[in-house]
């Protein structure tokens, strides 16, 4: 018997819910919460998005880049301890920074000549994806790059090395260039930093653009708490989410997802006890669902040791999980193979990590992390800050031109928030006492060894 051909259900069936539907408000909170899970990242973006749109000069807001849309600041030296606009940040680079408005203009990006010096820059959507390959492992050389939005039909400019698409109007860019700790280095990077520059293309003129960032405007900081600025609130989460969703148009196979998400925004426009039902999913979510993504030990890949990484970071695509947990913990890492993180909550025992325990970690002789680049161990609080410390020392690696070896070559890292002896001071990472820490190490171009999983970082053992 012949079977007739399947119906083409994408024209069979209808493109969403029927907007015209009466629903419940549980309905509506489960919706909510839902939507707070997955898209949280997006809007932790595009409200970075709306701060940077308030900014009328290059300036640091305390510690930190405050730029306007469109353009960047760099910082001349490591990132202050104070900082509270993103968790996790480093030591071992003199960061840059700033939002990106592409339905304004496309964007140059300048690249000086880094020499032998590491850098990467980091330009990622709305999503947290990246979008670009800029960078010493890409074998990038000096000039200016087009960085434009998903609509955009122009032609690049002669003197354009190279275009740049992202996939929505709106993100964000982060240059790194690594940085020693001596001052001599200090000194050496400042010319380069003073040529990183972000401008729209209507200023492009095909010469290379300078600024000393150590004579821009200093306000007052955007934040001075423990924790990271709130970058998603879940009371204006439903008010922010249509215009996100017009600038993030769903991947394939999120059109559904998307389509149930509006209607009941669409719902909650007629009747607010609807919008107060989403609001109240929202604020479940950010307790239940999101607030635990904020500890390593709860999400990741499992390795060995109890120290956990991921393998999709800057590309997770609909892996909504992974996204938000990174974006909620330690937003805006690099591609795989630009860096690889390992991060860790506990010792090897599965203990708690606290400054009332001693800790070593020890790297066996020729087995600190293999990198092109370079590797750092940095220490955060319980907030996933630096932890004020006397030495002003929260990260120790590649940087540190004074770590003393063993004599098997091995390399100890001292752990522990009251000073180590002596002979061990330089191998000592301060950490608070009598308060829970973090460790998470960094690898910056990592070796195949890195990448196919075969080095993973050693234990964290307690000091009897």
């Amino acid at each position: 018997m012949r079977v007739p051909p399947s119906p083409n259900w994408s024209r069979a069936m209808p493109p969403g819910p029927d907007l015209n539907v009466k629903i419940t408000e549980s309905y509506a909170t489960h919706v909510a919460r839902d939507a707070f899970m997955w898209a949280w990242p997006l809007v932790n973006i595009y409200n970075k998005r709306r701060g940077a749109e308030q900014s009328k000069e290059l300036a640091y807001a305390g510690p930190v880049p405050a730029a306007p849309l469109n353009r960047i600041v760099m910082l001349t030296d490591y990132v202050a301890a104070d900082e509270r606009i993103v968790a996790c940040p480093n030591q071992d680079v003199a960061y840059g920074g700033g939002s990106l408005g592409l339905e304004q203009s496309p964007v140059v990006v300048q690249v000086p000549d880094f020499g032998d010096r590491f850098w990467v820059y980091q330009a990622v959507d709305l999503r947290s994806d990246g979008f670009v390959q800029l960078g010493k492992m890409y074998g990038t050389t000096p000039g200016f790059y087009l960085l434009v939005g998903p609509s955009w039909d122009g032609e690049a400019h002669k003197g354009i090395s190279k275009v740049f698409r992202c996939l929505t109007n709106t993100g964000f860019i982060a240059p790194r260039i690594f940085m020693d700790d001596t001052p001599e280095d200090r000194r050496a990077i400042q010319p380069v930093l003073q040529q990183i520059m972000v401008y729209p293309l209507d200023e492009f003129d095909g010469r290379m653009k300078s600024i000393d960032w150590s004579t821009i405007a200093h306000l007052p900081p955007i934040s001075t708490g423990e924790q990271e600025v709130r970058w998603v609130p879940p009371d204006s989460f439903v008010d922010t989410l249509a215009m996100v969703f017009d600038d993030a148009p769903p991947l394939p196979g999120e059109e559904a997802r998307y389509a149930q998400v509006r209607a009941v925004l669409e719902a909650a426009k007629r009747d607010p006890k609807i919008k107060a039902a989403m609001i109240q999913g929202a604020r479940e979510a950010d307790e239940q669902l999101i607030a635990p993504l904020f500890e390593f030990r709860n999400w990741g890949q499992q390795l060995p040791h109890r120290w956990s990484t991921i393998s999709n970071e800057a590309a997770f695509g609909t892996d909504y999980f992974t996204r938000t947990a990174v974006a909620k913990s330690n937003i805006f890492v690099n591609a795989p193979n630009e860096t690889k993180y390992y991060y860790q909550d506990l010792d090897t025992d599965g203990a708690r990590l606290n400054g009332a325990r001693r800790y070593t970690v020890t790297f066996r002789k020729g087995e600190t992390p293999p990198v092109h680049g370079f590797w750092s161990l940095t220490l955060y609080n319980e907030h996933h800050f630096f932890a004020p410390n006397e030495p002003k020392r929260y990260s120790l690696g590649t940087k540190n031109k004074k770590l003393t070896y063993n004599g098997d070559g091995s390399l100890t890292i001292y752990v522990q928030s009251d000073p180590a002896p002596e002979a061990q001071s330089t191998n000592w990472l301060p950490a608070p006492k009598y308060a829970d820490f973090s460790l998470y190490l960094r690898a910056y171009w990592p070796s195949m060894r890195v990448l196919d999983g075969s080095w993973t970082p050693p234990a964290v053992v307690k000091v009897n």
